[in-house]
């Protein structure tokens, strides 16, 4: 595969996988405890892949669960954020700016924190609250930030008795840094066809439902805007056809974005109208990408790391295609902002 270090991305997801056991004591404890909620506080990014796991429990859960924007939560406190509430913050580096305020705050407000990491010397790395090191960089990051915070939301369901095949579920995770490998294989061949769809519009509508919707907002955020400077306008699939319909017309590129949880009809709504209108509709499917030994279920809370993974492989060939390498900023750590 282009560009890719398959021993490096297994170790990586491996890792994630195997966090499974310290979050599950971490959880546990924190609710026996008597926390009263939790609180998924990350920055940019690492926060929008929190977003599957805190929408789980709020579908599945009576467990009061938050997902602010730090940036505002730091200038406009909530008082739902309080003593013994779990707040959990990713940061791939671990200096993230306002994660690292955050991390001051919720000490102050006596929280039990989890944050979530690729390197331990770093300022979220060090301290007494619970630190998970999973090192990773850009080009994968996104599945393991997907991993841990669904372990985390499945914990959460195990203590408090909402859940009844925390277990077998535990099981079939063995082996999805394999599953999410194969599925990597198996969209290579498409890859580059894919990336040169992208690159031959300068703007796409993005568009998802349900749990792949943060992986929507992310990929036309974090990735084609932020690493490849191509404008684009991520809508939900609810909100589609309440505003966004009027943009397509022939030649506007819009890409569907479908996993396999109950939200998929919304997806397929918009799949059904775009070609009515003459718009460029591109579909990517994890219900392509077949996987052995995962069920339904873990395959439908599991679609935003899917498509993280399969979209990987279109951004390592339109990195190349574009002569515009992932890594390139103008602003971002650059300049003071």
């Amino acid at each position: 595969m282009l560009n890719f270090d398959e021993s490096r991305f297994l170790s990586i997801q491996g890792g994630a996988v195997a966090l499974a056991a310290r979050i599950d004591a971490i959880i546990g404890e924190a609710l026996a405890a008597g926390a009263p909620n939790i609180h998924f506080l990350g920055a940019g990014g690492a926060a929008i892949l929190m977003q599957p796991a805190a929408q789980l429990l709020r579908r599945r859960s009576t467990f009061p669960v938050f997902d602010d924007l730090t940036a505002e939560l730091l200038v406009t406190p909530s008082p739902n954020l309080t003593k013994a509430s779990i707040v959990v913050i990713p940061s791939l580096s671990g200096t993230t700016k306002e994660s690292v305020e955050m991390l001051a705050l919720a000490k102050s407000r006596g929280a039990t924190i989890i944050t979530l990491i690729g390197h331990a010397a770093t300022p979220l790395g060090e301290g007494d609250h619970h630190v998970l090191v999973n090192y990773a960089a850009d080009d994968t990051s996104s599945e393991s930030f997907y991993i841990q915070s669904l372990l985390i939301a499945l914990a959460v369901l195990k203590h408090r008795g909402e859940i009844d095949n925390y277990d077998a579920l535990l099981a079939e995770m063995q082996g999805l840094p394999w599953q999410l490998l194969a599925m990597k294989k198996a969209i290579e061949p498409r890859a580059d066809a894919f990336a040169r769809r992208i690159a031959d519009h300068d703007y796409h509508i993005f568009t998802g439902a349900g749990p792949i919707w943060p992986e929507t907002f992310y990929f036309g955020m974090c990735i084609l805007e932020e690493m490849q400077w191509i404008r684009t306008r991520p809508v939900h699939a609810s909100d589609f056809f309440h505003g966004t319909l009027e943009l397509v017309e022939k030649g506007v590129s819009v890409v569907v974005l479908k996993g396999e949880d109950e939200t998929r009809p919304l997806a397929e709504r918009v799949e059904r109208f775009v070609p009515t209108v003459g718009g460029e509709l591109t579909v990517i499917d994890t219900a392509d990408y077949p996987t052995q030994g995962l069920s339904a279920e873990l395959r439908g809370l599991l679609g935003p790391a899917f498509l993280a993974t399969l979209l990987e492989r279109i951004s390592a060939h339109l990195e190349v295609m574009r002569n515009h390498p992932l890594t390139t900023r103008r602003y971002y750590r650059r300049v003071a902002y």
